[in-house]
């Protein structure tokens, strides 16, 4: 009997601390550390949901059952945490001298926040409740002030992946944000959209590695995903660069090398493999078909490339090469929705949704001059790129220049509704 007891003490010890250590490296600890016991109840949360969600074939249904995956990951964990700290601490009390473990158990629950039901009847069982009590508190304490962490990171990345739906539509897709700035001639807000995205990238890396469990929050939009809206921008950049080398902002390679950090942060979380050193005419899922139907989006659009198709798809797959199969995998993982030139999905599927463009509503004398000003803006840049001088500004038969038309900048801005 005493070597029965002897047992239960250290099973008790070894659970009670088994489960103080899961909480401290989950929810204190500020850096990529793993829980097995968090890994394994979101592998059970996270797979159970998978397999009721991927019988659906229209993915807005699948998507309002993945959408309670991480908050009900959140509650069960406390719930696992509490109950292994009742059954470590019972199992504590009656190896220490408690006549039957169905009175530690009860004495455990009554003690874990505490309810003060049963009373310890000894100094020693006063003292284990009492360590029994505070770690309860604590841990609901933590967990309550963790929410609060979780949720700011989350709206700090919610905050620019909405942005983006008004310059890319949903779901997200790099073409079509190199194509909706073409269209009102705004190519220069490029450089900003890349330096914000690059802030982004690096913010997402460090709460998303600290805190695993936001990739699997969803964003209130179901035809969006943070993971297809970083995937769209580094696809932007990487066609910039490759479709205009001369003219593509400084901040397009920072960003996609940002990019490319973050996902590796986020594939050594998540255990997802990875080649660390690709070369650059690697093999890549996306067909020069599907690059060349792109480009030819752009150019209905008036994009003014420097390269032609051929010339720029080297250069467009030797980027690409970095991050292709890492953000398939992660969107693969978190069932993102099945945007364009984003991989494969499990389960049964619809066709991938494309982004819709919103029609343009402007009179139809007011569209005219508003394309015939944007025209003129193009030509001035390629005179101006092509002799490495800035050309006289062009007039539109007034003093005037040619920006304005005798419009105002609303109306020069507002053509494409992108």
């Amino acid at each position: 009997m005493l070597i029965l007891h002897l047992v239960a003490i250290l099973a008790g010890l070894g659970m009670t601390l088994g489960t103080l250590a899961s909480v401290v490296r989950t929810v204190i600890v500020p850096r990529a550390t793993s829980s097995r016991l968090s890994a394994l109840l979101a592998t059970a949360v996270q797979g159970t949901l998978g397999l009721i969600a991927h019988t659906r074939r229209d993915f807005l249904r699948r998507d309002a059952i993945l959408a309670q995956g991480a908050p009900l990951f959140l509650v069960l964990r406390l719930v696992v945490w509490i109950g292994l700290l009742v059954a470590g601490y019972a199992l504590l009390l009656w190896g220490t001298g408690t006549p039957d473990f169905a009175g530690a158990l009860r004495l455990s629950t009554s003690s874990i926040l505490p309810l003060g039901l049963t009373h310890a009847h000894s100094g020693l069982e006063t003292a284990i409740a009492f360590l029994e009590s505070a770690s309860g508190v604590i841990v609901v304490a933590l967990q309550i002030s963790y929410l609060p962490s979780l949720y700011s990171s989350f709206n700090r990345r919610e905050a620019l992946v909405t942005m983006l739906s008004s310059s890319s539509g949903s779901p997200p897709w790099g073409p079509e944000i190199l194509a909706r700035h073409a269209l009102i001639d705004n190519q220069e807000h490029l450089a900003d959209l890349y330096h914000d995205w690059e802030q982004w990238a690096a913010d997402l890396t460090e709460s998303h590695t600290s805190y695993s469990t936001l990739l699997y929050f969803r964003s209130p939009d179901p035809r969006t995903s943070w993971v297809l809206a970083v995937l769209a921008c580094m696809d932007a950049a990487a066609m910039q660069l490759a479709l205009n080398p001369l003219t593509a902002p400084a901040s397009a390679r920072p960003f996609l090398r940002m990019g490319i950090v973050c996902l590796r942060s986020l594939a050594a979380v998540t255990q997802v493999p990875y080649t660390n050193d690709p070369l650059p005419d690697d093999p890549i899922a996306l067909t020069y078909e599907e690059f060349q139907e792109a480009v030819d989006r752009l150019l209905a659009v008036g994009w003014m490339p420097e390269r032609t198709v051929a010339e720029a798809w080297p250069h467009f797959r030797g980027w690409r090469v970095n991050y292709e199969a890492l953000a398939y995998r992660i969107a693969n993982l978190i069932d993102a929705p099945p945007g364009p030139w984003s991989g494969p999905r499990r389960g049964r599927l619809e066709a991938s949704m494309v982004p819709v463009r919103p029609p343009h509503r402007a009179p139809t004398p007011e569209r005219e001059r508003v394309l015939k000003v944007t025209r003129r803006r193009q030509e001035y840049r390629a005179r101006g790129s092509s002799s490495g001088v800035a050309p006289a500004p062009p007039t539109n038969g007034s003093d005037a220049p040619a920006d304005s038309d005798g419009g105002s900048p609303r109306q020069a801005s507002g053509q494409g509704g992108g």
